[in-house]
This record gives structure tokens, C-alpha cells and sequence, in this order.
């Protein structure tokens, strides 16, 4: 579906006016279409199971948007999910998403969240993702602790360079996260990592945003010759996620569409692990942006503009605090007026925080806006209230959700000075 045209001059995004919404919510404000989330889910699962993949288990990576009612449209659609935190983990069992179902992925997990995760019914978790040898004897140790048996993924780093911002590179050794194939494969003949731990899979991921898959092509190629290998019975085998989305128009001919993307993983897989072994591990996913990004959109005002010379500045009610992308990594969004005019003029249009990276796009085509006019923000479904602070003491800003049903639902109100610390 189009999720952004302009009707009447107005712009609506999944048939929704934007203006109206403005008359009965504050700005700035993060909306949700659940229409396009589930339509980007069903792409995206569907495009695996196409490509012949096996039992494939999409795990949404909570990173990227954990309001917790959105989570509860995936879970109910059957997605698991990748956590790399006890407060995820927390977020995903309550919003619905089995145990069975989660991946705990992450560098830094405390003692606490390890025991945590093992304390949960059943089987527990689909796995540790494992990131470092010290950290999968803690595992073990506090597994043989609680008289448990953890389940085991090794996350591998390729050592490859993805073509992607250096700050969302995962996959060079260079990057703090994964072990070398030389780590894994003398872990395994360890006694003292597994008295209390089992292996049951391998995982890849080298980073955010891709949009040239021949690192990922390189990636699945090692992920298939260490798992042949470890010479385990693996239950799976985890690709990881990252995919990108088009936020620039120049991107939108580089993005990858899912059957490309899907084609790819099968043809790989195929060719350098199915073809030398009988194991048939299913296969688990760990996307996050390529199911929300394009799903949400960010809603500010206009407070005022200002010329600096040749410099016009056009100054909004949204912050860096509020998304932070275009300042943390230079990311480009679009911005659009809620009512269509004529662009005339270059603007840098600018937020309220005291830093002069607060800035959501410069020299911008814009048409003529004074207070009280409306602009939005495109694409920020993925990374935006879930990487927002309270700078400047700014309280968070409220989140809507667009239901099929076309209603409006207030799923995370605005925080007010009283509930700052």
C-alpha cells in the first residue's frame, strides 16, 4: 500500500489525516499504521517460506520499536523475537511471544538476566546467542546452578565488511561483537562449557541498513563452513537480520526486494551447507527495521523560522531527544508538509536542543511554513522512540496506533515533568 499521499492537498499516511490528528493530539507525536506492520511481516514471511527455506522462525529484533502493543500485532501474527536485555526479554514474554520463540542476543548479559531466562518454563529460551567464551561459562555455570541445560547458539563473526554506517557494522573482528570460528571450534572440546549447555545452533549478522548483499552472501558462506565444522547436530541456523530500507530516494533501486533477499539465502545455503551434509536445520531470522521502519512516522509543528543570511532555519517542537538518527548517524529523512504546497525555498529545519546536530535535514525544499504549521518526519517506525532520551529535560512524546479498524489508540502517552527524574 502507499503509506504517505496527499488527498485534498493534505497529507494523509494509511488513509489517515494527518491535520485532524493535530486537533485532538500534542506534537510532536510518533504514529503507527498496524495495517503496514502486518503487511511488512507477512512480506517478509511469506517471502522465506516462497524461497523454500526451512520452518523459517522470523524473531522481530525488539531493538528497533518495543512498544509493547505493537509487539502484541507480531507475536499474534506468530513472530518471535531477538532481546538483548532482561527488560526485552520481559517486554516480549508479556506482549505474548513464547519462551520457545525468543533469542537472547548481546554482548553484555548480567548474571541476572541470565538466570532470569533460565528460570522461564519449559524448554526456556530458543537460545543464548553467545558472544564470548567467558560469557558462555557464566551460562553454563549458572545453568548447572539452577540444575537446567542451557540451549546454545555461537553468533560468528565472518570477519567481513558490510557496505553500511561504521556505527551499525557488526561483522569485522574489529566489532565487539561474535566469536572467531578458531574460538568456537576449540570451545567445543571444552568439558567445562558444557556440563549444563548444548549446542543447537549458529548465527550471523554484520549489521543495520544493508542494502548490497554480497557481504551477507560472504557471511552465509562462513556461517555454512563453521557449521559444518562444530560437526553437531545444529537445530538451526540463525542469518541474523540488518535488511534496509529506502529512507533516501536514491536507495530505493539499491534496496533489495524480500524474494532477492530470500533467493539469495536459500541459493547460499544450498551450495555451501545442503549439499555437503543430510542436517536440515530450520532457519531463524532476527529483523527489526525492514518491518517497522516504514510502518511509523514522526509528527512535529513549527514554532518558528529564522534567517541567518543565506541560512533559513524553520525550528520545530521535535528534538534529537525525541529521534536521533539524522544526528547520531547523519541519517537522511524525508520531511514533508502536511499541506501540500509548492516548494520555494532551502531550509534547514531544526529542533529545540541545545546541540547543533539537532538538525532532521539541511538545505531542504520546503514551501513557506509559519507557526503553527505541521511537518512530518518519514520513516521513523524503527529506531526512534526506542533510542529516545530526556535531554534537556524533554518529556518522551506519545504514540499512536492506526488500527485496520481506522481507530486511533493512544498506546504510550507523553511523559510530563512529574515523571522525570
Amino acid at each position: 500500500m502507499n503509506e504517505l499521499t496527499y488527498k485534498n492537498k493534505k497529507l494523509q499516511f494509511a488513509g489517515q489525516d494527518i491535520s485532524t490528528l493535530t486537533k485532538k493530539f500534542k506534537t510532536p507525536f510518533f504514529i503507527y499504521s498496524e495495517e503496514m506492520l502486518t503487511e511488512n511481516y507477512e512480506q517478509f514471511s511469506q517471502g522465506a517460506q516462497k524461497a523454500g527455506l526451512i520452518d523459517p522462525l522470523i524473531c522481530f529484533a525488539m531493538k528497533s520499536n518495543p512498544n509493547k502493543e505493537l509487539v502484541k500485532i507480531l507475536a499474534k501474527l506468530g513472530s518471535g523475537a531477538d532481546i538483548v536485555s532482561g527488560g526485552e526479554l520481559k517486554r516480549a514474554i508479556e506482549a505474548g511471544i513464547p519462551a520457545e520463540k525468543i533469542v537472547f542476543s548481546g554482548v553484555g548479559k548480567t548474571q541476572e538476566e541470565i538466570e532470569y531466562a533460565l528460570k522461564l518454563k519449559g524448554q526456556g529460551l530458543n537460545s543464548f546467542n553467545v558472544e564470548s567464551l567467558e560469557e558462555l561459562e557464566l551460562i553454563n555455570q549458572c545453568a548447572k546452578k539452577l540444575k537446567k541445560q542451557a540451549r546454545i547458539c555461537f553468533r560468528l563473526n565472518p570477519v567481513v565488511q558490510p557496505k553500511t554506517h561504521k556505527y551499525i557494522s557488526t561483522g569485522n573482528k574489529t566489532h565487539k561483537f561474535g566469536l572467531l570460528e578458531h574460538d568456537i571450534l576449540l570451545s567445543l572440546k571444552e568439558k567445562k562449557y558444557w556440563s549444563h549447555s548444548k549446542l543447537v545452533g549458529l548465527s550471523v549478522h554484520i549489521g543495520s541498513q544493508l542494502l548490497d548483499l554480497k557481504a551477507t552472501k560472504k557471511a552465509l558462506v562462513r556461517l555454512s563452513e563453521v557449521a559444518l565444522k562444530t560437526e553437531c547436530p545444529l537445530e538451526f541456523l540463525d542469518v541474523g537480520g540488518g535488511l534496509g530500507v529506502d529512507y533516501h530516494p536514491d536507495e530505493t533501486h539499491k534496496l533489495p526486494h524480500i524474494e532477492t533477499y530470500m533467493n539469495l539465502i536459500a541459493e547460499t545455503l544450498e551450495k555451501a551447507f545442503y549439499a555437503k551434509t543430510d542436517l536440515r536445520p530450520r532457519i531463524v531470522f532476527e529483523p527489526g527495521r525492514r518491518i517497522v521502519a516504514k510502518a511509523g512516522l514522526f509528527v512535529m509543528k513549527v514554532l518558528r523560522n529564522k534567517v541567518s543570511e543565506d541560512n533559513h532555519f524553520v525550528i520545530v517542537d521535535g528534538g534529537m531527544n525525541d529521534f536521533m538518527r539524522p544526528s547520531l548517524y547523519g541519517a537522511y529523512h524525508a520531511l514533508l508538509p502536511v499541506k501540500d504546497a509548492p516548494k520555494t525555498q532551502k531550509c534547514h529545519v531544526v529542533g529545540p536542543i541545545c546541540e547543533t546536530s539537532d538538525c532532521f535535514g539541511s538545505d531542504r525544499p520546503l514551501p513557506p511554513l509559519k507557526s503553527g504549521d505541521l511537518l512530518v518526519l518519514k520513516d521513523t517506525g524503527a529506531y526512534g522512540y526506542s533510542m529516545g532520551s530526556n535531554y534537556n529535560l524533554r518529556g518522551r512524546p506519545l504514540e499512536l496506533l492506526l488500527e485496520k479498524k481506522k481507530k486511533i489508540r493512544v498506546i504510550n502517552k507523553a511523559q510530563d515533568y512529574s515523571e522525570l527524574t
